[in-house]
């Protein structure tokens, strides 16, 4: 088995103390990280594959997206708030089919995968072919199917889908792939679904993930409808346990904090969808008082117009300084804790990834220090302007290598396992095809 090293690196490993070398080494196979630590003492064997960074790269864990929709479509359901953008935005799922999601997948996953996020929480549908995708370009998925029983919406996923699924595919690839039980709306599901999808977990040991509170008219109607706010149902219904995580949250009051405090349930924060819907700034204080496990979600190119975790990382901390006036609200540690170690945590994935330590897996990558926009490379006056920098000025385009289970994905820029030029030309034709095909589709209602 071949030994790989990155030497005289920048490298912030996200660990519990935050350990950072400035002139860094990783030695890395393709079963564990190896050792991590100052250039001079680590030992690289003669017969290592080496890169030399010359202080110009910086080495962080692989990025982990914790909510993202896959889509083909990009700009085509725009100036919407979130009750009028839903039914059209679902127009996608009225005309998919499986080869429409076995192309959306591959290109939301190439997109992710050159930006450096090497695990995506992806709640779509025809799950199996994104399970082909995830397996064609070699990063980590964790597949999760929209399921609705609602009888206007029968363009989702059923728990028997999901069953199969998970069957099917959980912890395939080399433990690359998990598949979680999905719900995709409190309006959408019945109580029963929502009961029969807590003892489907639990009979297959897996997590639930579902939205809630995204937009204040959105608590409105569940007010409206089941007479208490939606986390109060949630936990009636028996899904909010540890591991369960539910995206956006932005809504919630204090009673509702307390209670996802208590059951040990996870969010999904999703700042830039958030912003982009006028839905409002999640209290991520009061979230991080109450211990609760926070993640960064894209919510998918269809809310957001792109998948950088760079930009999610940059919002996350701004929305934050911003709407509660103080310029100290979520550092660039923070948030970088949040793309990385913390999102693991949140997906059960931090016994594995997320940070750059002895034992875990080889899931990281390489970032271009040396271009204008991220110079200078240098400490100077207690300051540390590189980690500052990767949150509020990198690009998604600034990933130079990706490396997932130390197998390289990324190289310099462009994929190791497919031809980007005809993916690209082949996805475009295919989208082309859709849109046809959805241009009879007419939208349905959220309520």
């Amino acid at each position: 088995m071949s030994i790989y090293s990155i030497k005289h690196a920048l490298i912030y490993t996200a660990d519990a103390q935050f350990n950072c070398y400035y002139d860094g080494t990783i030695l890395f196979d393709e079963q564990q990280i190896l050792a991590v630590g100052p250039s001079a003492e680590i030992v690289v064997p003669d017969d290592a594959i080496s890169i030399n960074a010359q202080g110009r790269l910086a080495i962080l864990p692989g990025l982990v997206d914790v909510h993202s929709h896959s889509s083909l479509l990009k700009g085509y359901t725009e100036n919407a708030q979130l009750m009028d953008w839903l039914p059209e935005y679902q127009r996608e799922h009225q005309a998919l089919t499986q080869d429409d999601a076995y192309y959306a997948c591959l290109i939301s996953y190439l997109e992710a995968l050159k930006g450096g996020t090497t695990t995506v929480m992806d709640m779509y549908r025809f799950l199996h072919r994104g399970a082909e995708a995830a397996a064609e370009l070699g990063l980590r998925v964790n597949l999760v199917p929209y399921a609705a029983d609602n009888p206007d919406k029968t363009f989702f996923e059923t728990l028997e889908t999901t069953a199969a699924l998970i069957e099917s595919h959980h912890n395939t690839q080399n433990g690359r792939i998990k598949t979680w039980v999905g719900l995709e709306h409190i309006t959408y599901c019945s109580e029963s679904m929502f009961r029969q999808a807590r003892d489907l977990a639990d009979t297959y040991g897996v997590s639930i993930h579902t939205h809630t509170s995204e937009q204040q008219e959105e608590v409105a109607i569940v007010k409206q409808l089941f007479g208490d706010r939606p986390v109060h149902k949630f936990n009636d219904w028996g899904i909010l346990k540890p591991g369960s995580v539910l995206a956006h949250c932005v809504w919630l009051d204090d009673d509702e904090i307390a209670v996802l405090q208590q059951t040990g349930t996870g969010i999904a924060h999703c700042p830039i969808s958030n912003m982009k819907l006028a839905s409002g700034a999640a209290p991520l204080d009061k979230f991080m008082q109450a211990d609760i496990t926070i993640g960064l979600g894209s919510d998918g190119a269809i809310c957001n117009n792109s998948l950088s975790m760079f930009e999610c990382m940059k919002y996350a901390s701004l929305l934050q300084k911003v709407t509660r006036l103080d310029a100290t609200a979520v550092s660039a540690e923070q948030a970088l804790r949040m793309a990385t170690i913390e999102g693991a945590k949140l997906l059960g994935l931090d016994t594995n990834i997320g940070s750059l330590e002895v034992g875990k897996q080889a899931d990281l990558i390489a970032i271009d220090c040396w271009q204008p926009h991220l110079l200078p490379v240098a400490r100077a006056e207690g300051h540390d302007p590189v980690l500052w920098n990767l949150v509020f000025a990198a690009r998604a385009s600034d990933v130079k290598h990706v490396w997932v289970q130390g197998q390289q994905l990324i190289e310099n820029g462009l994929s190791t396992r497919v031809d980007e030029a005809a993916l690209m030309t082949e996805v475009h034709n295919h989208t082309m095809n859709f849109l046809q095909r959805r241009k009879s589709i007419s939208p349905v209602p959220m309520v």
